[in-house]
């Protein structure tokens, strides 16, 4: 698929890497305070994923990715930023119930505490869910770092626009496997809970 945007949306390095590996397909996104009213908008349909350092702590993600988190940090830089992977919106879940978010343990690697924490946190409790479909570039793109792409926003503006051809991370059935139960387990869900 031929790619090109210069819209990017921030996330943990080791968030952007578990997606890249195909181990998970949803965004669990809150919202920085900088953004509009401290809310998440979903803006954009697609773009670029922007692996940060920004606020990663080992305790908010399952044991089992802190070692990663740990070799992603060392290895990053504060020059520059390599972006590798594209992401199309396939679904967004406006999650109202903390009571979802036991089910959708194990389709993430947020550790459940932080999660109830971001849920709880600011005038409106809840979160979004976004099911994405995620891209691979043959090779990433070195972004030199600017500090207008610092800050607790989701979307920012990329100076330059990356174009280029990328592949899925998950074959077609495999990412539709995966969409569909996330979708039936917040379909259940709501059923039990009307």
């Amino acid at each position: 698929m031929r790619v090109s945007s210069d819209i990017a949306f921030k996330e943990w390095a080791v968030v952007v890497d578990t997606l890249g590996r195909g181990e998970q397909i949803l965004i669990l996104r809150k919202g920085g305070i900088r953004e509009s009213r401290g809310e998440f908008r979903v803006e954009h349909a697609s773009f670029w994923l922007f692996p940060t350092q920004f606020h990663e702590a080992e305790h908010s993600i399952i044991p089992s990715k802190q070692p990663v988190l740990r070799q992603i940090r060392e290895a990053a830089s504060k020059d520059f930023v390599d972006i590798e992977f594209f992401a199309v919106t396939d679904y967004v879940i406006r999650i109202c119930d903390a009571g979802l978010l036991e089910r959708l343990q194990g389709r993430h690697i947020w550790s459940e505490r932080v999660l109830r924490e971001r849920f709880e946190f600011g005038r409106e409790r809840g979160l979004h869910a976004l099911i994405t479909r995620i891209y691979r570039r043959a090779q990433p793109q070195r972004v030199a770092w600017r500090t207008e792409y610092g800050g607790c926003n989701s979307w920012i503006k990329l100076e330059h626009q990356i174009d280029g051809d990328a592949v899925p991370v998950l074959a077609d059935a495999e990412y539709h496997a995966q969409r569909e139960e996330i979708r039936a387990l917040v379909n259940d869900h709501a059923l039990a809970h009307s």
